[in-house]
């Protein structure tokens, strides 16, 4: 008797998704509760588990098909799923036949492709790895995603040896000129993306006002502390935690910049949830640090570390990427110098922070070399106003240049 598996509850407003990949073949053995597939919705992935042990069964939709939530998506079938794949070395040469299957398991364990988590899929694809020369370090010889990365990271000294015989190849595309296009469809998260941005430049009074701030202070302090810290937290102390503070810290003097507009009433907030934009593999996602006004500094580092870790993985969660008063978008650690971030809606402000470098500034009349960082604040004049935020960049600046300011809240 087969087992349908349905589209599960995606969280709250949220209908239906897009189906990413199966991860399960049909004739695949299968256990309960092992996911089978990932769904793609407006901001995460979410993987299905299967609902049954038994084998995997026909699949009802494609890759790129959109489902409703509680749609049969496949069946589960009874029985132990074991592979009728084993049966076809019979069909062809007896003797050259197990080789081919007994080299994957010595070199890399489990490399069925079924068999990898989403988060070792993407980091195969990313590093260019082959799976079958990788040893599993994982539960029962399982790929693990620290796998591929460290497999990656010794790639270089192997690719001389595979540089002659790709020359060849790659000669008659150079000497014939030819020019290729890709159409790949946007995923729904991407177009999600799009969309919100879009929607924020169209209805949103826009504006950027720029700052620069001194990160000599901080510095130094990390510099001082880092080591104890990572000791007693086991997080290593990074410069978000101090701008997160900092920009609690000017959320309550300025709350306006905390606010959004609903219909004809602005609603204002007694509280300060951070929304942080973290890399995933399919583009920027902005997880929630709730009430971070209440959290101390080594509880900032801890979430955000978590956030980045997840959002790699494909883990997070929709419940923690709603609501969000305030967004701090950190395009520095890519080196950006400069930008004019675009808001959340409905949020009315996003902070953004750059890289940092060297340059000459004025100190008491003389010219010194100082390690600076250019601040950008994007808000919607509607219900900022610019004195607001000049204000709000202001206080920031200040207790960033001088964070014993973050102790004595002032």
């Amino acid at each position: 008797m087969a087992t349908e598996v349905l589209v599960p509850v995606l969280g709250e407003s949220i209908t239906e998704a897009t189906l990413g990949e199966w991860l399960k073949q049909p004739g695949d053995p299968v256990k309960a509760d092992e996911p089978i597939a990932s769904l793609e919705t407006d901001k995460v992935s979410v993987e299905v588990p299967s609902p049954v042990a038994g084998v995997m069964g026909a699949h009802a939709v494609q890759p790129g098909d959109t489902v409703s939530v509680g749609a049969m998506i496949a069946t589960i079938d009874a029985g132990d799923g074991a592979p009728a794949k084993t049966a076809a070395p019979e069909a062809g040469s007896t003797a050259a036949a197990p080789a081919p299957a007994a080299a994957p398991q010595e070199a890399g364990g489990n490399v069925d492709a079924a068999a990898l988590s989403p988060s070792v899929r993407r980091a195969i694809l990313e590093h260019g790895v082959d799976p079958a020369t990788v040893k599993g370090s994982g539960k029962d010889g399982r790929l693990t995603k620290e796998d591929i990365v460290a497999a990656a990271s010794n790639k270089p000294a192997a690719a001389p040896a595979a540089a002659p015989a790709a020359a060849p190849a790659a000669a008659p595309v150079a000497a014939g000129g030819e020019r290729r296009e890709e159409r790949v469809k946007m995923t729904r998260l991407r177009q999600t993306i799009a969309r919100r941005l879009k929607e924020a430049q169209d209805t949103a009074a826009l504006l950027t006002t720029f700052n620069d701030v001194d990160m000599t202070a901080v510095m130094e302090a990390r510099a001082k502390y880092k080591d104890l810290f990572e000791k007693k937290h086991g997080v290593r102390l990074g410069f978000m935690g101090f701008f997160v503070k900092a920009a609690c810290m000017a959320l309550k003097d300025i709350p306006s910049v905390n606010a959004y507009i609903e219909g004809d009433e602005i609603v204002y907030h007694d509280y300060a949830d951070i929304s942080v934009a973290v890399s995933a593999p399919q583009g920027l996602v902005v997880p929630v640090i709730r009430s971070a006004d209440q959290m101390s500094v080594a509880q900032v580092e801890k979430t955000i570390g978590d956030f980045g870790k997840r959002a790699k993985e494909g883990t997070l969660k929709m419940d923690e990427m709603k609501g969000g008063t305030f967004t701090i978008s950190n395009g520095g650690v890519f080196g950006s110098l400069m930008s004019t971030p675009i808001i959340n809606p409905p949020q009315s402000a996003v902070l953004g922070l750059h890289r940092i470098e060297e340059r000459p500034v004025v100190r008491n009349g003389q010219v010194v070399v100082r390690p600076m960082m250019y601040l950008a604040l994007s808000y919607d004049h509607r219900i900022i106003d610019g004195r607001e935020a000049v204000t709000f960049l202001a206080a920031l600046k200040n207790a960033i240049e001088d964070p014993t300011r973050l102790l004595i809240d002032l």
